[in-house]
């Protein structure tokens, strides 16, 4: 068996992992308080770079954001604020030439704002009404592409005007799915695109429609973003990603690239109607020569493997430069150059920056341990975020071997945390594959801590090496657990052949790979208390809570399920991303292939239950319906196991406000507490 120790590079470590003087626990209380940073963006001249930053606003329970700046021109420059208004939310800030544009609530509307990156006042640009979800500049500066929320065929940005029924009802009614998605019921607007011109008044008006007949939201729902719609190289084209509507919608992942140009002067074209899967990120190199995407091969599966795809945008060939590559992409851009790319994408319980040769495809990793979360290429080289377990995002810049942090934004909250060690192992898992893992020593424990067994969602994702503001390792660490974290079959990072391992085999494979690395890992580690553990999960982890529930039931001290499926029958007609269950068991509706559904049904096992449970739901939460884990806490309460039910009637699928996330962790770890033992001591 192979262990290494997890370093988040000497980078990550000079604030996180050094012990101070008067050392303490990290708690939930010291993470819902943390600044975030995101959205970076960096002067084509490579002087500044700007920022948005969050900040909890605990007495509202919610965040509220800023834009900041650092000249990277100055060695050990300190970051300052560019743009600040108490109770306004500043965000999205773009470069264009010398003037940062943002995303800003001011007055209670949202409009696109200007200001000069060296400073001084900020001026509105847009004074649409309706409210929209983000923008992007022209490279030209003359042009502004706003996506916003509204009717299908709407031809500009102002609201539709309603025909009101005086003897109407409460009643949504509707004809086809989806009728509700992720934490949303459908009122029929579609994230549609708009384009103003800009000019010395700023982009007045209402802007025009570009995306003509189209039916369908772009960027996609309810995750997509910027990274899905582009401009060319001279403001004259833009692309965008689209899934078609209609009956089809929640069985499909067929996103397509679309162009159009950017005076809506013609219809927009698909210019990958060949693929009947996901095509998205598309991604202009600034010669203007080259767009670049990422695609999937089969369609239906949305954890397929995503390839870097290049179309000469004058010719029209289509290369695959990622094609014998087993790694998926999470990120694309190009270097000013236009010569390559660099990419995101998942390796081994990591999340590096690559380098792609545009004309080769050859992949060069560019960057080691760490979770990267944004990459802005430079004229020498890039700047990035990233975080690590033990250390939330921080921006750093790398020009050769050469690589040096920019900022340390929690250094104040964090400097008298005493953080965990984290340490890799492997085993020999399921069908005798290597497995992955990694176990989280508690900073300053002695002899035997009880463990908490994290298992991840996806299910196609990983326990890997980043920060969460969710599922924190370095909390539980915190109150005395030691965590341990396994990438079962079907998690992301080790190639598509062990990612796609999962289908039609939810119960098999991956509870197989759980009960042999915790042994590996109570082998291994004699800190953790082998005899005195719980397990934990949220989505498919909670899944797993109720499938180790009956097939598993004397292994664990407590289980807690968080949003986990408990009937796969009922969820099958529940869900609406249709799409992804029906892949996962075979690809078939439920009333085609009951048996495909039912071979891994946790409620099949109910009888075999007899573990404590702490179930957890939010009322929000359309992907796995709160009625899954109300259907489990009957079952607990019917057989008289010891057993909780928490709903948080404001949150979906995940826990997101301050407040929640302190009570949540309150109820776990109360929960663990209770059961191990540690409530006593």
């Amino acid at each position: 068996m192979k262990h290494i120790l997890l370093a988040a590079t000497a980078l990550l470590s000079a604030a996180a992992v050094s012990t101070p003087a008067t050392a303490r626990q990290i708690t939930i209380d010291d993470v819902t308080m943390l600044s975030r940073v995101s959205t970076p963006a960096v002067s084509s001249d490579g002087r500044w770079l700007v920022w948005q930053q969050r900040e909890t606003d605990l007495a509202a329970n919610r965040g509220r954001f800023d834009l900041w700046r650092v000249d990277l021109t100055r060695k050990g420059a300190a970051p300052e604020k560019l743009v600040a208004e108490a109770d306004v939310n500043e965000t999205g800030p773009q470069i264009v030439g010398d003037t940062v544009y943002f995303q800003s609530d001011k007055g209670g509307d949202d409009a696109v704002w200007a200001i000069p990156l060296t400073g001084g006042a900020a001026r509105k640009l847009t004074g649409f009404q309706g409210g929209f979800g983000g923008f992007k500049v022209a490279p030209t500066g003359d042009k502004i592409l706003i996506w916003a929320d509204r009717k299908p065929g709407a031809p500009t940005l102002a609201p539709a005007m309603e025909k009101k029924d005086a003897n109407a009802g409460s009643a949504r009614t509707y004809d086809q799915l989806f009728v509700r998605h992720w934490d949303t019921w459908a009122n029929g607007d579609r994230s549609q695109l708009f384009v103003l011109p800009l000019g010395a008044d700023g982009a007045p008006g209402d802007g025009v429609a570009i995306t003509g007949r189209l039916i369908g939201d772009t960027p996609s729902k309810p995750f997509g973003g910027g990274e899905e719609v582009a401009w060319s190289a001279d403001g004259r084209t833009i692309y965008f990603a689209l899934r078609e509507a209609g009956r089809i919608e929640s069985t499909s992942t067929n996103l397509d690239i679309f162009s159009v140009p950017a005076d809506a002067s013609a219809a927009p074209v698909n210019l990958t109607d060949a693929n009947d899967a996901t095509d998205t990120f598309p991604t202009v190199s600034p010669d203007g020569r080259w767009l670049a995407w990422a695609a999937m091969a089969r369609p239906g599966y949305e954890a397929d493997k995503l390839t870097l795809m290049v179309r000469d945008l004058q010719s029209g060939q289509v290369r695959a430069l990622t094609g014998g590559w087993d790694r998926s992409v999470g990120s694309i851009a190009w270097t000013p150059d236009s010569k390559r790319l660099l990419i995101t994408a998942e390796d081994t319980q990591e999340n590096p920056v690559w380098s792609v040769d545009a004309t080769s495809g050859k992949v060069a990793r560019l960057t080691q341990a760490g979770n990267v979360t944004a990459v802005v290429p430079t004229a020498k080289g890039f700047v990035y975020a990233m975080n690590s377990l033990v250390a939330p995002d921080d921006f750093y810049r790398a020009e050769g071997k050469r690589t040096v942090r920019l900022t340390s934004v929690n250094a104040a909250r964090l400097k008298d945390i005493d953080w965990p060690t984290v340490t890799r192992f492997s085993f020999a898992g399921a069908n005798n594959d290597t497995v992955w893992g990694y176990a989280v020593k508690p900073a300053g424990s002695s002899g035997k801590v009880p463990i908490a067994y994290m298992v991840h969602g996806g299910p196609q994702g990983s326990s890997n090496n980043s920060w969460s503001y969710r599922w924190n390792p370095a909390v539980f660490a915190g109150a005395g657990y030691g965590l341990v974290a396994v990438d079962f079959h079907g998690s992301t990072g080790y190639g598509q052949a062990f990612t796609d391992a999962i289908r039609n085999n939810w119960g098999g494979w991956p509870l197989e790979d759980l009960q042999k690395g915790l042994a590996a890992a109570t082998t291994k580690f004699g800190w953790l208390d082998a005899d005195n553990a719980c397990a934990l999960g949220a989505s498919y982890g909670g899944y797993m809570m109720n499938w180790i529930a009956g097939q598993w039931p004397d292994r664990f001290k407590c289980l807690v399920q968080h949003d986990g499926v408990f009937d796969a029958r009922a969820m099958a007609y529940e869900t609406e991303e249709l799409w992804f269950d029906e892949w996962e068991h075979g690809g078939k509706a439920y009333f085609e292939d009951p048996a495909a559904f039912e071979r891994w049904n946790p409620v099949n096992h109910v009888a075999k239950w007899q573990t404590p449970m702490l179930v957890v739901t939010g009322e929000k939460d359309f992907r796995i319906p709160y009625t899954q884990g109300l259907a489990s806490f009957t079952a607990l309460q019917r057989r008289n196991i010891p057993s909780r039910l928490v709903v948080f009637p404001d949150e979906n699928h995940w826990v997101l406000k301050a407040k929640n996330s302190r009570q949540w962790y309150g109820e776990v770890l109360g929960w663990l507490n209770r059961w191990t033992g540690k409530a006593a001591k």
